[in-house]
């Protein structure tokens, strides 16, 4: 099984109905909602997550920052929001300085993450070995895989595969999930996860309202809340 993880977003950063969206969707079975670092302010996020948090729901945040003075803000900022989980980044060592003490789960990004929207550079092979430097740091509690955002050459559910293998933490997949298939490859590679958002609010798997989106993912075998 792969938990959903809905994201407010599209093209890389949190779409700026944000706050109406989710209370549309407050009746969903999603446990896990979440939103970048960019496309709303401070307080906006920090009111979405205070509203997902009512709900009963984990709140994640994805730091898509380009450069290492943004993704360090990004993580000041999702300390300050209360996030559950934080996803992304690449300055690990910083990341778990500030974030020591704190209760926020940390799932950098396994492999060399470049631009705007984000794409995943290097060989399957430096892939994995990052990965599982990564996983081995004290404080790391998953990876973040941009799998369908490979550059390099091969299989992105191969080298999702690998990189779950490789390591003992949980491993989510983001990005560019925008069709059942992908869906399915992520499930038969034993992600914990999966995140899902342009692709609800471009109507890539139902052609009807994101609730309507929702539901079919939930259809497809393997796919939990």
């Amino acid at each position: 099984m792969s938990h959903f993880i809905l994201m407010l977003t599209e093209n890389d950063a949190t779409v700026a109905n944000a706050i109406e969206t989710y209370d549309g969707l407050r009746e969903s079975p999603v446990r896990f909602v979440g939103f970048k670092d960019v496309g709303l302010p401070i307080p906006a996020l920090e009111q979405l997550a205070q509203r997902i948090r009512a709900d009963g729901r984990k709140v994640m945040l994805e730091v898509v920052a380009t450069s290492r003075e943004a993704e360090l803000e990004s993580i000041r900022a999702a300390l300050e929001i209360n996030v559950d989980y934080l996803l992304g980044g690449r300055h690990v060592q910083e990341a778990l300085s500030l974030l020591r003490g704190s209760s926020v789960r940390y799932f950098p990004f396994a492999g060399r993450t470049v631009g705007h929207p984000t794409v995943l550079e290097g060989t399957m092979n430096e892939i994995v070995d990052d990965a599982r430097r990564i996983a081995a740091m004290p404080g790391v509690h998953g990876l973040d895989l941009l799998a369908y955002r490979f550059a390099g050459e091969g299989d992105p559910a191969e080298l999702t595969r690998r990189v779950v293998e490789a390591v003992d933490v949980p491993v989510i997949a983001a990005g560019s999930i925008d069709r059942e298939p992908r869906v399915r490859a992520m499930i038969g590679a034993h992600t914990w996860g999966f995140t899902v958002g342009s692709a609800l609010f471009q109507h890539a798997f139902v052609d009807r309202r994101l609730s309507a989106q929702i539901d079919e993912i939930f259809k497809i075998e393997g796919v939990t809340a």
